[in-house]
């Protein structure tokens, strides 16, 4: 069995590159059929698809890796050699390295961030639901899962993270003398949305507003701070009102476009706008940024905030490490162990099967004894001690059989697979 992966990141594509590969989750299903039709032997797979990464897991008979990346390229619509100068292939072991950095949020633009975790989980359920995980995948997402764990209690490297959401009122703070005299325009009612909304919300503004495309949960959110909610129709007429505006949506066009800024800052008299797009794809037009009185960051913006006070926490790097080789060489050993040219799937099989067998003529034979009226205790003597020949009688036959040296291999064995005690 093989396990490979390939993807993109906030280090190794730009942003516009990582949009053409951003899927919604309405579109991991389908994706994740047509990925596995076109390989040759429909590998098992998942797809996590976030803002600063997309990428894909599989585990196969054999390694497919140039078919995966071809196909990936054709999905964005780019050719297979500019995602190549782009991506990053993985085979087993790097592959299970990298799952369990990513999970434990080695591999983020925040260092230690928890939100991956989520996210990754997300995934692993999608390919689930999907019908594309199976045995290997599954073992290697849960053993990230519990590495993750055991480098988030275990060592430092989540303490002190400053998340986007911080680096945006951060920056924000940079621009206006006081937050607490600014409107601010959230778009959209995701989970990052949602964070950002709470760090701004802490710095007590002058007005919250909430535009999503259902008003229902835009409400709820909206709620949550005292805010109002509009519709996302609403957006061009209104967006002179505020001073900040941050957008995280899953549309795949931009939602906020370079005549709708231009018109909000006349109106505004050329009053400074703060834009924060968290999207990816874009929710703003890029040519947006290119305007005078306009600040706008994206996600590869805020590495260089996010980036600061990441040295107080390089010294639990070596340590979650530490935690993540063990659990590599864990998974590597459990594959091993199901490799069919080791011998050791079949010859579990066999066993099960011999153990089944035996079994099965014990429970007919004892059916038979209480059939006719036999004592049910002498029945279960029977049927235990019968039992315990069959499995014994293999194991005696060496003891008695055989040179010095060849009963000497079986004492070792025997004594080391049935007398041992347990602990």
């Amino acid at each position: 069995m093989a396990v490979w992966a390939l993807g993109i990141n906030h280090t190794t594509a730009p942003l516009d590159l990582r949009g053409r590969f951003a899927f919604a989750v309405d579109q991991i299903e389908p994706t994740l059929k047509g990925l596995r039709e076109a390989l040759a032997r429909r590998p098992e797979a998942a797809i996590l698809s976030t803002c600063n990464r997309t990428e894909v897991y599989c585990a196969g008979e054999r390694q497919e890796l140039d078919h995966t990346l071809d196909w990936l390229a054709h999905s964005g619509g780019v050719s297979p050699a500019l995602l190549r100068s782009h991506a990053y292939t993985l085979e087993d072991g790097l592959a299970a390295r990298h799952a369990f950095r990513v999970a434990s949020g080695l591999d983020s633009m925040v260092l230690g961030e928890p939100q991956i975790l989520g996210q990754m989980k997300d995934a692993v359920r999608a390919a689930n639901e999907a019908g594309a995980l199976g045995t290997t995948l599954n073992q290697l997402f849960q053993r990230s899962f519990a590495v993750a764990k055991e480098v988030r209690t275990s060592t430092e490297i989540g303490a002190h993270s400053i998340s986007m959401a911080a680096a945006a009122v951060r920056l924000a703070g940079q621009l206006f003398e006081d937050l607490g005299q600014i409107r601010v325009l959230f778009v959209g009612a995701g989970e990052m949305i949602e964070l950002a909304a709470t760090h701004f919300a802490a710095r007590n503004p002058k007005a919250i507003a909430i535009a999503n495309r259902t008003l229902e949960r835009g409400e709820k959110l909206a709620s949550r701070f005292g805010g109002e909610v509009m519709r996302l129709s609403e957006l061009p007429e209104r967006l002179h009102e505020f001073d900040a505006v941050v957008s995280c949506t899953a549309s795949t066009l931009p939602i906020i476009g370079l005549g709708a800024v231009e018109r909000a800052l006349k109106r505004r008299k050329h009053r400074p706008i703060f834009m924060v797009d968290l999207a990816v794809p874009r929710d703003i037009e890029p040519e947006v940024k290119a305007l005078e009185d306009v600040y706008l960051y994206t996600v590869d913006d805020l590495a260089s905030v996010v980036q600061t006070a990441q040295a107080s926490r390089q010294a639990a790097v070596a340590q979650a490490e530490a935690i993540i080789d063990a659990g590599v060489q864990s998974f590597m050993h459990w594959m091993d162990q199901r490799d069919p040219h080791t011998g050791v799937v079949p010859l579990i099989q066999q066993l099960n099967a011999q153990a089944d067998q035996w079994r099965a003529a014990e429970m007919a034979r004892a059916r038979k004894l209480l059939a006719r009226g036999e004592d049910v205790d002498a029945v279960m003597e029977a049927l235990s001690r019968g039992l315990t020949q069959k499995m014994l009688h293999g194991a005696l036959a060496e003891l008695h059989a055989g040179d010095a040296q060849a009963r000497e291999r079986a004492t070792s064995a025997i004594q080391h697979f049935f007398l041992r005690k347990e602990r």
